[in-house]
């Protein structure tokens, strides 16, 4: 096996170097003039608040909004007191609206860890904690997330209220299976503590529920026991769409799988890419005394930032399909294993602050959609050759394949989802309408913590259980307090009108 082999280097030297591609041609021509920028702190929120407007982590759409914090139960109480149209808010990572609202109350002051069971592998901690933090804590004792999304840069409340996933859903479920309990602030101030066996109805209508419900104040969670800090890495090539599908059938006992997709090219190669499916490593699996003897060591890694947003020229259709060629060469072999850790495996753009940037001003959506897995590969077809002939692709395209979910909002079937970054650009939206419809018609639906437009048709014709959500809310969100961008327009709260 090799030391490390991952996407990382390609995806820092591929931005950067569309970086300095803009940088050149902005210096030159005058498009673009960019900032003096410094470098974030890791804990720093991430929403824009450029020019008095907020955005979540697609920089689209951007708002007016009032942002609130708070460090103790009593000043949260006043602040529900005296707000309306709320909703709570981690470090922003939700792609879209979900977490817009006229009035923010941010949970990263909230972030004290209360208790944690070296032995038993259970933890304690406020919501405001980042994923991040948490690893950092438990790692070195020997206990990782059973659940992780692709960034550890969200609060643990975040997580909840998106009830994330990740490479681990077809084994793992999702980040709710694994909360042993956890407390929420009502809209009446009140404090009610909840878990899948007290208080179930709020419990789950909490997990996954965009933060309507009200505000996770602190969750004890199961832990995974691991030996090292690193994954045993198979990357194996595929020339096309039903090669990458046979690939997935074939990985499912595996811990975890993710692919990589060229949604660009067409004819024998649609749907060409790359399936990385990964274990955690055991001791013996560590190559080298000095890794074995501190095995939950990380070496630091370079860390780069795009310094300012880019020129939408940047991003077209050329450089998209270099982009993806330098990414499909990369797997120079059919088969490519590798131990590498797991910032590596789990957080490859962790490492660039601000990537965010590189669509522009405009900003992006991301259109992730799930179908059933016996018509998937019938619907992703369709919807492949759907863009080709809108000649409209996505800059990066994550495929995963998924298990059932618990609770009422379930984003996951068994099936097959792709992850689609659009850059936002004209004709975009008139194109993922046309998607829409064929996802419908498919079975599928629309993943709620990166949508960022669904219409409210889409949305309860999809969601096989938003009608008990409703009813659910209905006696936990009183005078609909609880309120976003995204719950107004798919119809989870009525917007006010003036």
């Amino acid at each position: 096996m090799t030391k490390q082999s991952s996407l990382i280097p390609t995806i820092v030297g591929g931005l950067l170097g569309v970086t300095a591609i803009a940088w050149w041609r902005s210096t030159v021509s005058n498009v673009d003039k960019a900032p003096k920028t410094t470098e974030p702190e890791v804990g720093e929120a991430v929403s824009s608040h450029s020019n008095g407007q907020t955005s979540s982590w697609g920089n689209y759409p951007k708002i007016s909004a009032q942002e609130y914090t708070f460090k103790t139960i009593d000043e949260l109480r006043q602040l529900l007191k005296k707000l309306s149209d709320v909703i709570p808010r981690g470090n922003g990572r939700s792609y879209g609206d979900s977490a817009l609202a006229p009035h923010l109350i941010s949970t990263l002051d909230y972030k004290k860890f209360l208790s944690f069971d070296a032995e038993a592998g259970t933890i304690c901690c406020q919501s405001g904690v980042l994923l991040s933090e948490l690893l950092d804590v438990t790692v070195p004792k020997g206990w990782f997330l059973p659940v992780t999304p692709g960034t550890k840069l969200i609060t643990v409340g975040g997580a909840i209220a998106s009830d994330v996933h990740g490479k681990s859903q077809h084994k793992a479920g999702n980040f709710s299976d694994h909360i042993v309990s956890m407390d929420i602030m009502l809209t009446d101030g009140s404090i009610v503590t909840c878990s899948p066996t007290e208080n179930e109805a709020l419990f789950w209508t909490t997990c996954g529920g965009m933060g309507l419900t009200g505000v996770i104040l602190q969750a004890t969670m199961r832990l995974l026991p691991i030996e090292t800090a690193y994954i045993i890495q198979e990357a194996v090539r595929a020339d096309n769409l039903d090669q990458m599908m046979d690939l997935f059938e074939d990985s499912e006992s595996w811990t975890y799988s993710v692919a990589w997709m060229d949604c660009l090219k067409q004819g024998k190669n649609m749907g060409r890419g790359f399936i990385m499916r990964g274990e955690h490593a055991r001791l013996e699996d560590l190559a080298g005394d000095a890794r074995r003897k501190h095995p939950f060591e990380l070496k630091s890694r370079p860390k780069a930032i795009v310094p300012f947003n880019f020129p939408e020229f940047v991003l077209n259709g050329l450089t998209m399909r270099i982009f993806n060629e330098l990414l499909y060469r990369k797997q120079f072999k059919r088969v490519i294993k590798s131990v590498i850790d797991y910032d590596v495996f789990f957080y490859p753009l962790d490492v660039i602050y601000k990537w965010n940037r590189i669509y522009g001003q405009r900003g992006f959506t991301q259109y992730q959609f799930i179908l059933p897995k016996a018509k998937s590969r019938e619907g992703l077809t369709t919807i492949l050759n759907k863009m080709a002939e809108r000649n409209i692709g996505p800059f990066l395209t994550v495929m995963k394949l998924y298990g059932k979910q618990n609770g009422y909002l379930p984003f996951a079937m068994e099936g097959y989802s792709l992850a689609l970054d659009f850059p936002i650009r004209d004709g975009l939206f008139d194109l993922l309408d046309e998607l829409d419809e064929i996802v419908l018609g498919y079975g599928g639906r629309i993943y709620l913590t990166k949508d960022a437009r669904m219409t409210e048709r889409m949305f309860k014709q999809t969601y096989p259980y938003v009608d008990t959500f409703l009813e659910n809310l209905e006696k936990i969100n009183h005078d609909h307090k609880f309120r976003s961008l995204q719950s107004d327009r798919i119809g989870l709260t009525n917007p006010h009108k003036d």
